[in-house]
């Protein structure tokens, strides 16, 4: 049997208006790439039928795979989907952001890099979300490479890497929820992994399932808990 060239990780809390629709577009695309790949569902905690909807599309295709994680929990959830991956490469999507073209590129990109990430952030993207939500997006961006030296434009979003060092680095971060992928992120930099980005054009599909009034204070904790886990754990070199 061919080796698994890509494991697609996507986390799903309480998405079953639209998981349904959304793996049968993914699949479909990713189809006609002729790669092959897996498509994992991260499900954790959900309370509306998304498990069991998760189930009848991992009995309807070979290609779908279903991990329950044991609470709501984004970033947990995506870590263990990291760990447990089959694919050579990993690529990180959310079920109302996603973009096959963008697992066509990064596929070729990881012949010469170590991590890809789709930014919102970097020039030639196209963020045609709120003003507000650019702001924090903006924001909270700009904190993070002023406090942390973060080189890239983004954190959050779509993103791929080799699952050989992206499983180390995953293994060593100390926080979930939504602060993961920053910490992610920044450890990837800091371990040398040699990192590009793409451009991404967003829209909003959906409101966002925090509120902002509540989202700026969690955020604020959450940076406290990343220096903590930075500053007891710090990243290891892992390419020359």
């Amino acid at each position: 049997m061919k080796a698994l060239e890509v494991s697609i990780l996507i986390p799903i809390y309480n998405e079953a208006e639209i998981l349904a629709g959304a793996v049968s577009d993914l699949l479909s695309g990713l189809d006609a790439l002729h790669i092959n790949y897996e498509l994992v569902l991260c499900e954790n905690g959900s309370k509306d039928g998304t498990k069991e909807i998760a189930a009848q599309l991992e009995q309807q295709s070979s290609r779908v795979r279903v991990m329950n994680y044991h609470q709501p929990n984004y970033g947990g959830a995506l870590k263990a989907g990291i760990m447990a991956a089959r694919g050579r490469n990993i690529v990180c999507f959310e079920i109302d952001f996603y973009d096959v073209a963008f697992v066509e590129i990064s596929h070729v990109l990881l012949k010469r890099y170590d991590a890809v990430i789709g930014s919102k952030r970097a020039p030639g993207s196209r963020d045609n979300r709120p003003w507000l939500r650019r702001f924090i997006t903006w924001g909270f961006n700009s904190f993070l490479r002023l406090f942390f030296r973060m080189k890239s434009s983004d954190t959050h979003g779509i993103k791929s890497f080799r699952a050989d060092l992206g499983k180390q680095i995953a293994a060593d971060c100390q926080t979930d929820a939504d602060v993961f992928t920053t910490e992610l992120v920044i450890r990837m930099e800091r371990a040398g992994m040699r990192v590009a980005e793409l451009p991404m054009e967003i829209s909003e599909l959906r409101p966002a399932p925090i509120k902002i009034a509540k989202r700026v204070p969690r955020t604020l904790r959450n940076m406290f808990v990343l220096a903590t886990a930075l500053a007891t754990k710090p990243s290891q070199r892992i390419v020359p």
